[in-house]
């Protein structure tokens, strides 16, 4: 192997990690998104900022269209820029799977939570595992498609055994920082 193949080689391996820290970084993103949107008892503009608003012949995300607010810890308010938006908002709210209300008052779109009761918690305790495993499965799908690619190299001999040895073991040992 000459200088310049082993350089490529090791620059190729610095990409790897590059990439495989990207996709983690992905898969822990969707989950923190997931579990900031979960309606558990405190209001939190993440509950509906991402739901996805029908205006102006295209579908927007709510904070496109209008500032969020959390005035109290149980209440939610929108006030959109644009007053004809207040019906596809309000609309949206009540079709999203966030169970939630909406109310009018003139410009505005107030959102008051329900108490938590026990039956709602032991829900979003099981939503929460749920979420959780979805989690770990797609970091394992993650580092298993690493794994593959450090086999596949190693096939092609574009890796020692001991070299490819020591990535499967960076891979196993990656951690989130």
């Amino acid at each position: 192997m000459s200088f310049n193949s082993g350089l490529i080689l090791c620059f190729n391996a610095y990409m790897d990690n590059l990439e495989l820290r990207k996709k983690l970084d992905k898969c822990l993103e969707v989950f923190h998104d997931e579990m900031r949107s979960l309606r558990i008892g405190r209001a939190s503009a993440d509950m509906v900022e991402h739901l996805q608003i029908e205006v102006y012949g295209s579908k927007l995300p709510l904070l496109q269209v209008a500032s969020v607010q959390t005035p109290q810890h149980d209440q939610i308010i929108i006030q959109p820029w644009d007053a004809q938006v207040i019906t596809a908002i309000v609309s949206a709210i009540r079709n999203s799977d966030l169970n939630l209300n909406p109310s009018l008052e003139g410009n505005i779109i107030r959102i008051t939570l329900p108490p938590v009761t026990e039956e709602r918690r032991a829900e979003a305790a099981k939503l929460v595992k749920r979420m959780t495993e979805d989690a770990r499965i797609s970091v394992r799908n993650v580092r298993d498609e690493a794994m593959k690619d450090i086999e596949a190299a190693e096939k092609n001999k574009d890796l020692s055994e001991d070299e490819a040895h020591a990535r499967k073991e960076d891979v196993q040992k990656f951690n989130f920082q």
